[in-house]
């Protein structure tokens, strides 16, 4: 989720320090199931990785998922929470070049608390949640399981719905939904290559409360294409 946009980006100790440590200290977690956290923080950092951020600007927002995303480690620090939430409700990026990843539009489909949770935990540093991970892609099940994975992993579901069966509002579009990913009409419309052209150049529409596809071309592999469209070839 935030896929690109905030515009936004330890040494280690020598050997012999190490070495000495390393025969008298049990290595400590970086976190641990017993730690304790500021709800709103620990909530922010589930939505994070709900809403597939995780998937654009890497786990813990640390980026290398793609140069034309940015890391999240510094900059959500200087910003000031009205203008992070204003990136995440309106979108921000190259929405008219499909070939570049763009920031989607959230304001119709987060919350004004989630998003607050959101603002807490980027400002919090972005702290490692325990289970607060991207679901795991089955390996050696077939495409069509690896992509129901990469559905919930990628954030489709949050706005195409469980089974693709659609249902999120999206006012200003001109069936006032965000169109579902099942049913005759839509394998009329899209075979398996326009589908997956689709999820590559994304269909930004405009601002909130317009929700728009964003451009998944640079962030999900080809391989990782095919199974999505694989998955949704399932559906009812």
């Amino acid at each position: 989720m935030l896929a690109v946009g905030l515009m936004i980006a330890a040494g280690f100790g020598g050997w012999a320090v190490g070495h000495a440590t390393r025969e008298t200290t049990a290595p400590t977690p970086s976190s641990s199931s017993s730690a304790t956290f500021d709800p709103h923080v620990a909530s922010g950092a589930h939505i994070f990785v709900q809403f597939a951020c995780s998937q654009c600007h890497g786990e813990q927002g640390r980026g290398g998922v793609s140069p034309d995303v940015p890391a999240l480690t510094t900059i959500a620090k200087e910003l000031k929470p009205a203008k992070l939430r204003s990136i995440i409700d309106h979108g921000l990026g190259a929405s008219k070049d499909p070939t570049k990843p763009y920031m989607p539009v959230w304001g119709e489909v987060i919350s004004a608390q989630q998003v607050s949770d959101l603002i807490a935990y980027l400002r919090a540093g972005l702290p490692a949640v325990p289970t607060a991970d991207p679901v795991p892609i089955p390996q050696g099940q077939g495409a069509a399981v690896a992509g129901a994975a990469l559905y919930v992993r990628f954030g489709c579901i949050n706005c195409h719905g469980p089974n693709g069966l659609g249902g999120v509002p999206n006012p200003q579009s001109p069936d006032k939904t965000i169109p579902p990913l099942s049913g005759a009409g839509f394998r009329t419309e899209f075979n398996t290559k326009q589908v997956i052209d689709f999820i590559r150049s994304g269909s930004v529409l405009g601002r909130a409360p317009i929700v728009s596809m964003p451009h998944w071309g640079g962030i999900i592999p080809d391989t990782q294409l095919v199974e999505l469209a694989a998955y949704i070839k399932t559906l009812k």
